[in-house]
């Protein structure tokens, strides 16, 4: 049976404007973003079906191009349209540090870290600029690729924090791998970072790496 047939109540568009989209399952949010099912099946179906193969909303929404486009009922405008919802979602929460916002909870500081580069398929280095009372100045996404000393342009850093006139710095950068373990290269790259911006009389607060599970500080796990 069609969406369109079943009762008004039970149709996940119409449930998602009555009681908020919370309310829905994994499987109805993504029947709305289909909009349409396939010959035989509902969008709800369909969604439920994709959910099963990818292993859930996560698996779906990070899955490489060719993989998402080869199931029937997806394709390449439906990969874009996703990508452009999944950019969306990062510009809105960059813009829930607004300008002179205190940093009074680390653990908001974890979430929104983990929400902005956990499911990146490449390694992206960011920097939280924070003025002298840990106030936010700016969230930016600075470097991409492997992450080491040669990659993470430090004179950039410096630069930028400079030109926001910044007196700390939290920085932090992803593993695809999913596992959050810092490595050598990790400390060795946050300590030639530390040195550089001690010179210019700049504090870096903290280096976190995002995996899988709650990132991982650096200056909590045995420092640089």
């Amino acid at each position: 049976m069609a969406i369109r047939d079943w009762p008004t109540d039970e149709r996940p568009r119409e449930r998602l404007l009555a009681k908020g989209a919370e309310s829905l399952s994994d499987a109805e949010l993504l029947a709305i973003f289909l909009r349409v099912g396939v010959r035989g099946k509902s969008a709800v179906e369909l969604a439920r079906d994709l959910l099963q193969r990818f292993g859930g909303l996560r698996g779906l929404l990070t899955a490489p191009q060719e993989s998402f486009c080869a199931e029937h009922g997806l394709g390449t405008a439906k990969f874009a349209q996703l990508q452009a919802v999944l950019e969306m979602a990062r510009r809105h929460l960059a813009e829930s540090w607004q300008r002179g916002e205190a940093l009074e909870s680390p653990r908001r500081v974890t979430e929104y870290l983990r929400a902005s580069l956990r499911d990146r398929a490449r390694e992206v280095f960011a920097v939280l600029f924070l003025d002298q009372r840990h106030r936010v100045l700016r969230f930016e996404e600075m470097f991409q690729g492997t992450i080491d000393s040669a990659s993470v342009h430090i004179r950039e850093v410096a630069k930028r924090a400079l030109e926001l006139n910044a007196a700390a710095l939290i920085v932090a950068h992803n593993h695809p791998s999913g596992v959050a373990e810092p490595s050598t290269a990790d400390r060795q790259l946050t300590r030639r970072l530390e040195d550089a911006l001690r010179l210019l009389d700049l504090r870096l607060l903290d280096h976190f790496i995002v995996g899988d599970g709650e990132p991982v500080s650096l200056r909590e796990a045995g420092g640089w």
